[in-house]
Parts: structure tokens; sequence; C-alpha cells
């Protein structure tokens, strides 16, 4: 994968649970766990990422 800006949700914990993205791939939002920079990152369709991020403000995972 080509150099990307990761980028920390500004919700995210100091507890070292933490995701980042990188939303400047077209047509892709990688996504890695912040504590292994190195390590795999998922790769989501830009569409499904985005009906993914929309549920979750929603509230339709029950998370507070």
């Amino acid at each position: 994968m080509t150099p990307v800006s990761w980028r920390k949700s500004s919700y995210s914990d100091n507890g070292g649970e933490c995701v980042e993205v990188a939303p400047d791939v077209p047509g892709l939002v990688p996504v890695r766990d912040s504590k292994d920079p190195l390590g795999p990152a998922l790769l989501f369709p830009s569409d499904a990422w985005r009906f993914f991020v929309s549920a979750v403000q929603a509230g339709e995972f029950g998370v507070v």
C-alpha cells in the first residue's frame, strides 16, 4: 500500500484502544489499529464505510 495520511478520531479515548483511518484513498477507506501502525490495514469500500459511520452516529449499535 502506498503511503497515506492516517487520522485518529477525535472521539478516541487515551487508553490506547483506537483505530485510525486514511480517508484519502479513492474508493476505499483503510482502517488500522493505532497501537500497531506497521501491522495490517483492513480495506473497506467507501460506500460501506459511510454507511457504517452513519449507523454508528444514529445509535444503531447501542454504543454510548
